[in-house]
C-alpha cells in the first residue's frame, strides 16, 4: 500500500471514530484555555486578589477564590500549563528513552539486548515513586523542567521492553534484510526502516507516557513535592485539602482542578482507544 493511500486511510478512518474525536477535541479544549486563559484574568496566580477572603464563583471571580483571596481561575488555566509541559516533556523523554534502548536491543539482540534487557529489569522493579520521592524531598528548589526530568527517566521501562518485542519482530523481514545487504548501517536501518512500520505503535506509546506523566506530576504535586516557584492542578488540590476546603465546603477549590486532570486523562484514553480502532483494521466500526 503507497504512503499517500495510507494517509487518505487514516485520515478517513479517524474523521469517522467517534473515540478519537471526542478525545482530541477535549484535549485542544483545555490546551487552547492554558495557552489564552492567563490573558484572560488580570490576577497572578498567586496573587491576594480578593480582599475578602474565600469567596464562591462569580462574574469577578468565575471560579471563585481561596481563603487567602487567590483567583481559582487564574490557578487553574496556569495550571494546566504546567501539566501539558510535564506530559508533553516528561512523556516525550520516557518514550525517546525507551524507543532508543528498546530499538538497540531488539535489533541487535546477543549481549547488547541482554544488558539492556538487564538494565531495564531493574529499572522496572525499582519502585519509581518512592525513588521520586526521596529525590525530590531533598531538593530545596525544584522546577517543572526538575520535575518533567525526574518523571521521564523512570517512566521508560515499559516502554522499552514493548519496543524491543516489536523489533525483534520486524528485524527479521525481508525489507530490513535487504536494507542489510545493501550495506546500510544499523542506526539508519532502525530510522528508515523499522521506526516507520512502527509509527502508530509508537503513536500509542508517547499518548500513554504523556497520561502517566501528568498523573504521576499530580501526585507528586498532592502530596507537597511539586513545583516550587510555579503552580499546578495537583498542587491547587494539595493547597485545598491542606486548608481544609473539603471540610468547609469550599467546593470551588478543590473541584476544578481534579475534574480538569480527570477529564484530561480521560480524553488521552479516548484517543488512544479510538487510534487503536483506526490502525487496526480488526477493530474498525465500519
Amino acid at each position: 500500500m503507497s504512503a499517500q493511500k495510507k494517509k487518505n486511510e487514516f485520515i478517513y478512518f479517524s474523521s469517522r471514530n467517534p473515540k478519537l474525536l471526542a478525545g482530541v477535541s477535549i484535549i485542544l479544549l483545555f490546551l487552547i484555555l492554558g495557552l489564552i486563559g492567563p490573558s484572560l484574568t488580570d490576577h497572578d496566580p498567586f496573587a491576594y486578589a480578593n480582599p475578602l477572603g474565600a469567596q464562591p464563583p462569580s462574574s469577578g471571580y468565575w471560579f471563585g477564590t481561596t481563603f487567602f483571596g487567590q483567583d481559582v481561575f487564574s490557578q487553574l488555566v496556569n495550571g494546566l500549563r504546567a501539566t501539558f509541559l510535564v506530559g508533553a516533556i516528561g512523556g516525550g523523554l520516557g518514550t525517546l528513552l525507551g524507543m532508543l534502548i528498546g530499538f538497540t536491543a531488539g535489533y541487535r539482540g546477543g549481549v547488547v539486548d541482554e544488558i539492556l534487557n538487564a538494565l531495564t529489569n531493574i529499572v522496572l522493579v525499582i519502585p519509581t515513586l518512592a525513588v521520586l520521592l526521596i529525590i525530590a524531598a531533598y531538593l530545596e528548589v525544584r522546577s517543572i523542567f526538575t520535575e518533567c526530568l525526574f518523571i521521564g527517566l523512570t517512566a521508560w521501562p515499559w516502554a522499552a521492553r514493548a519496543i524491543r518485542a516489536q523489533t525483534f519482530s520486524l528485524r527479521t523481514r525481508d525489507f530490513v534484510d535487504l536494507a542489510r545487504m545493501s550495506g546500510m548501517r544499523p542506526l539508519k536501518i532502525i530510522f528508515t526502516e523499522i521506526a516507520p512500520n512502527m509509527m502508530s505503535y509508537l503513536l500509542l506509546v508517547f499518548i500513554l507516557q504523556f497520561g502517566g506523566a501528568i498523573l504521576t506530576a499530580a501526585t507528586l504535586d498532592f502530596i507537597g513535592l511539586g513545583p516550587t516557584n510555579a503552580i499546578s492542578l495537583g498542587m491547587m488540590m494539595q493547597y485545598s485539602v491542606m486548608w481544609g476546603a473539603l471540610q468547609l465546603g469550599t467546593w470551588w477549590w478543590f473541584i476544578p482542578p481534579g475534574l480538569a486532570i480527570t477529564i484530561i486523562v480521560g480524553a488521552l484514553y479516548s484517543m488512544n482507544v479510538g487510534l487503536d480502532e483506526v490502525f487496526n483494521p480488526k477493530l474498525r466500526e465500519m
